[in-house]
């Protein structure tokens, strides 16, 4: 057998090109293949850089056997870099379980990361709040879980960063209104380093006057008794 490849976990900008690094360029055109949460998505931002590889789809809903034919590929040798529509590859994102399922298969395997854009930690950079120690808690869920996961932002004692799509910012704002109350400060991140970026700050009574978007927003919420 050949020695194993190496899997890249490439992270692209979440929105403005010029954070594009000459790594990230290096990498995507050494790789045999670019695995992709959407290649629709990922095919403009390699036209961008003059980047001619193939490509294979990778995303929540990719079956057992996607991870095999990329394991296989592994097994022969050929470096692959996988990539997210926007960010950091596994953060929020079906990457992390498929590095999990490569390496449960190949304890060798070697997974290098080339950092970039994440949406939480740049929004958390710019918060104000403490940052020493915070809690990521990714996605609101829709349904299920859902008080019980406003319940743990309210009670947490560190800074709290979560994702909320623009159709339901509002109603998890009036929610988290109810639980926390008009004191708890919060900062509203929509639209993170492309041309329209805008940074909301306030109690939660507040930014439900500002908020009127269909885009994704970061939440970061202060600790409670900050």
């Amino acid at each position: 057998m050949a020695n194993l490849g190496k899997l890249y976990i490439v992270a692209t900008p979440i929105g403005n090109l010029e954070d594009i690094s000459s790594r990230l360029t290096r990498i995507l055109n050494e790789v045999s293949l670019i695995l992709c949460e959407d290649s629709r998505v990922s095919i403009k931002l390699l036209n961008h850089l003059g980047i001619k590889k193939p490509t294979l789809s990778y995303h929540q809903h990719s079956p057992v056997s996607r991870t095999r034919e990329i394991l296989a590929r592994l097994q022969e040798g050929e470096d692959l870099a996988l990539v997210t529509d926007a960010g950091t590859p596994g953060i929020s994102d079906p990457g992390n379980r498929l590095i999990n399922e490569l390496l449960a298969r190949e304890p060798e395997l070697v997974v290098v990361p080339v950092p970039g854009p994440c949406a939480a930690i740049t929004a958390l950079s710019v918060s104000g709040f403490p940052t020493d120690c915070f809690l990521f808690l990714g996605f609101v869920p829709h349904k299920n879980g859902r008080h019980k996961f406003l319940h743990s932002v309210a009670e947490s004692e560190r800074t709290v960063v979560f994702y909320e799509s623009g159709h339901r910012i509002k109603k998890t704002l009036a929610q988290l209104g109810e639980i926390v109350g008009e004191e708890r400060k919060i900062c509203l991140a929509r639209e993170i380093t492309k041309k329209f970026e805008t940074i909301y700050r306030g109690s939660t009574v507040h930014l439900l006057e500002l908020v009127d978007d269909r885009r994704k927003f970061t939440v970061v919420v202060s600790p409670k008794n900050n």
